[in-house]
């Protein structure tokens, strides 16, 4: 059964990445009917009700309840939305703009090359975090605006890192072939770059995914994400950091949820990049 798998799937990292971001995925898409109470339904009766495992907790609370008497399981269930979509839509929109800048740059060097240089350097001078929260301010809050933000600081990542790539493939010898007997820019680029660099652009979007959730998770935590009546894990530790003596469950819960996201992120995009790249899997096997 293991032989019929692709490569790529063989793989531990790429299954343990796979299954963690899978389950986070699950619980965004069926939010309503996996939350057992609406995330933003409040019980003042029922404050700081600890996890069930604990002493005086409710079965009706698994992971307890906060400062307002919300459940906190059902809050984390609906916070996966908000990291899975700006995870998604924010890393597949800096790609775009940073990929496309740096297969220009890398194939047709010369001016071009310099000057996407200078402004991915002049870019990656100011602090992305500091960046991010001035867009913020400028922007105003929304979810919208939060990965309009990361689109906007987080292209250079991908620029820079696969401009270097893409200067190695096009110095090959069959990049030069391939000039000779007359492709297009475009077939030359389509047809031999991007598959060449495929491996590490998948790694790239992987990692900036569990960037992004760490990015808006900063941002909700500072009140510039979204609205106080959307669920967001870095809203959950925020609300949760005044009663950390009270009830740490409120603040740990959200936290390993944060954690636990990246990590699959990473997984993901380790084990994708160790099976796709073909240098690398040369070298394993020797």
């Amino acid at each position: 059964m293991r032989n019929i798998l692709p490569p790529w799937l063989r793989s531990a990292r790429v299954i343990i990445g796979l299954s963690i971001i899978a389950v986070i995925a699950l619980c965004a898409v069926f939010a309503p009917l996996l939350a057992p109470h609406d995330p933003n339904e409040q019980n003042l009766l029922t404050t700081f009700l600890p996890p069930v495992w604990a002493q005086g907790a409710d079965s009706a609370y698994l992971l307890g309840t906060d400062s307002l008497g919300r459940d906190v399981l059902s809050r984390l269930i609906y916070g996966a939305r908000v990291a899975m979509m700006v995870a998604v839509i924010a890393s597949f929109g800096a790609m775009v703009i940073g990929a496309t800048l740096a297969y220009l740059a890398g194939y047709f060097g010369g001016r071009i090359d310099s000057l996407i240089g200078r402004a991915v350097d002049v870019w990656m001078s100011f602090p992305p975090v500091i960046m991010s929260l001035i867009l913020m301010v400028g922007l105003g809050v929304g979810l919208r605006n939060v990965i309009l933000a990361i689109v906007i600081v987080d292209w250079t990542r991908f620029c820079r890192v696969l401009r270097s790539e893409v200067l190695v493939v096009a110095s090959k010898d069959y990049i030069a072939a391939a000039r000779l007997v007359g492709f297009s820019h475009w077939r030359i680029i389509t047809r031999e770059i991007i598959p060449a660099s495929l491996p590490l652009l998948i790694t790239l979007v992987s990692l900036e995914m569990g960037i992004a959730v760490i990015v808006e998770a900063v941002l909700s935590f500072v009140g510039l994400s979204v609205s106080s009546q959307t669920p967001a894990w870095g809203q959950m530790i925020a609300d949760a950091r005044q009663y950390i003596y009270d009830s740490p469950w409120n603040l740990l819960f959200p936290a390993l949820t944060i954690f636990f996201a990246v990590f699959g992120f990473n997984m993901l995009g380790d084990g994708l990049r160790r099976t796709l790249d073909v240098r690398l899997t040369a070298v394993q096997r020797v």
